[in-house]
C-alpha cells in the first residue's frame, strides 16, 4: 500500500501501545503481536521512555526489533506497519 494512503489511514488509528519507563524492551512482543493482527499500530512514547532520545530514534529502534516500518511519527506517537 502506498505510504501516503497508510499515513491517511493512520490518522484514525487509536494508540494501543504505550512505551513508558520500562522502555521499548517491555513492548517489543506486544507490538509484534498487534502487527500480526492489524495493518497499523500506533504507539505513544511517554516522557519517562524518551529520556535523552527523540521519538523518531525510539520508533526506528522499535521498528527494527519487530521487523516493521515506521509509517510516521507525530509528536510523541509513531505508527508502525509490517
Amino acid at each position: 500500500m502506498p505510504e501516503r494512503t497508510l499515513r491517511e489511514r493512520a490518522h484514525d488509528v487509536e494508540v494501543t501501545v504505550w512505551v513508558g519507563k520500562a522502555g521499548i524492551d517491555a513492548v517489543v512482543e506486544e507490538l509484534s503481536d498487534q502487527l500480526d493482527d492489524r495493518e497499523l499500530v500506533k504507539a505513544k512514547f511517554l516522557r519517562a521512555a524518551r529520556g535523552g532520545t527523540t521519538t523518531e530514534e525510539l520508533a526506528d529502534e522499535l521498528a527494527g526489533r519487530v521487523g516493521a516500518d515506521v509509517v510516521e511519527t507525530r509528536g510523541h506517537t509513531a505508527v508502525f506497519n509490517r
